[in-house]
């Protein structure tokens, strides 16, 4: 079985984005012939002759209509060494929340500049995103490199002014690799190009079928997330009691003693059941169904977890958030939390800092958060949470804050402080009073 690997693209508007993936699929020979076809008639259509392969990626009406990539698009295709899972996100500002939806699951980034413009502001806002979300390895495909004659010098320059944002956004140097490419002409993304001597690396192909791909959370203490309870009470299965859900961290075996999470009641696995049978483990990432010693009240929304090696029960804690609603975000919010399976009334109590992604500093105390802002807040919920730190667990240490008159997501939130920065204030505002999001309620 090859390994997976999952991927998000971002950049800048009119960056190539979607070019690139459908470069990737059509030179991967990862396309249907039926949608080449579409895709060659509709190119036809609109004059060009050659095939606009960005149709292959923006499946929306006003996607194609717009030429501009408005939702995340998934694509897969596979090599003989690795399989992949790509998210295709916008490059408009206003889309940043999508871009935050595709680069949650990422284990790599690929950022897109036009060789002609450089790096802009929405690549350091892109950056910052990723490093947020704990993206653990980046790409910068410089593209359109042949509309700049292919300029050695030109190349060199973007790459060295990404290199050192991203080592001050907490970025190995080795987990940064920066390549040439066209993604029209499909120079240095699946075949290498005889138009870039100068440039000694490997293609955009190549680094994604051997950059090393490490699990998530693979060393992090057990977790998992109680998503449903089965009890079957038939005559074939009449004391069957098991906990289905997936393993968002750690590994587990029979035998094992954990812990159920707010109850803190202690116990013993005595199976481990999937749809191919029973197993003596499992890690993270799968499907399983958990038996234990003890009949202990659980219901969805607890957590299992290790015993020697528990999360903490909070009901407040210091989180970062990616705001993402249309409306800003003030100190005093009435919210929803929802943290795994589990969703509580929750309070944001202090907005601390807002991070500049472009400076790379923090205003201190800001008066609210904005569409596509990041701060620091500190959020008290109705009742206790099992959360460990983002940086140590990414599934257990992520939630969503939800609006609780419509249900609507207002934003992804991280346990603790991912990015050092937000620790480090520079500029303060005025502390506001307490009030409801946007404004008080009735």
């Amino acid at each position: 079985m090859s390994q997976l690997l999952r991927l998000a693209t971002a950049g800048s508007v009119d960056d190539g984005k979607s070019t690139l993936v459908g470069r990737l699929l059509y030179d991967t020979k990862s396309v249907l012939a039926d949608t080449l076809d579409a895709v060659h008639r509709a190119s036809a259509d609109r004059g060009l002759s050659t095939p606009d392969l960005s149709l292959l990626v923006d499946g929306l009406r006003s996607e194609r209509e717009q030429g501009i990539t408005i939702d995340v698009a998934y694509r897969y295709f596979a090599t003989p060494k690795r399989s992949f899972v790509l998210a295709d996100t916008p490059g408009h500002v206003q889309y940043t929340r999508n871009t935050v939806t595709g680069a949650s699951t990422a284990q790599l980034g690929v950022l897109l500049v036009d060789a002609r413009n450089g790096v802009v502001e929405q690549t350091r806002r892109h950056a910052a995103v990723l490093a947020l979300l704990g993206v653990p390895q980046l790409v910068l495909a410089v593209n359109k490199i042949d509309l700049v004659g292919y300029d050695e010098q030109t190349y060199t320059r973007i790459a060295k002014e990404f290199s050192a944002h991203a080592t001050e956004l907490g970025y190995p140097e080795a987990n940064v690799v920066t390549i040439p490419v066209s993604a029209l002409v499909g120079d240095n993304v699946v075949d290498r190009s005889e138009q870039t001597p100068w440039y000694t690396g490997p293609t955009l192909l190549e680094h994604l079928e051997t950059v090393p791909v490490h699990a998530d959370a693979e060393d992090a203490p057990f977790r998992f997330p109680v998503q449903y309870v089965i009890r079957p009470r038939t005559a074939e299965f009449p004391d069957y009691r098991g906990y289905a859900g997936q393993i968002a961290a750690g590994q587990i075996s029979v035998g094992d003693e954990v812990v159920v999470l707010p109850s803190g009641i202690s116990t013993t696995v005595t199976g481990i059941d999937t749809p191919h049978g029973p197993k003596q483990s499992a890690e993270s990432g799968e499907s399983v169904t958990l038996l234990l010693a003890n009949d202990v009240d659980i219901s969805r929304g607890d957590l299992i977890a290790a015993a020697a090696a528990p999360p903490r029960l909070s009901d407040e804690f210091d989180a970062t958030l990616c705001w993402l609603g249309d409306k800003p975000l003030r100190a005093g919010a009435r919210v929803l939390v929802k943290h795994g399976a589990r969703t509580v009334q929750a309070l944001v109590t202090q907005l601390r800092t807002r991070f500049d992604e472009q400076t790379l500093s923090s205003v201190d105390a800001p008066k609210s958060l904005s569409l596509n802002d990041i701060g620091r807040v500190v959020v008290r919920s109705a009742e206790p949470l099992p959360i460990d730190d983002y940086a140590d667990s990414r599934r257990t240490g992520a939630f969503l804050v939800i609006d609780p008159a419509d249900g609507s997501t207002l934003a992804g939130g991280l346990v603790g402080a991912p990015l050092n920065q937000l620790d480090q204030p520079e500029i303060t505002e005025a502390e506001p009073a307490a009030q409801d999001l946007v404004s008080p309620g009735p």
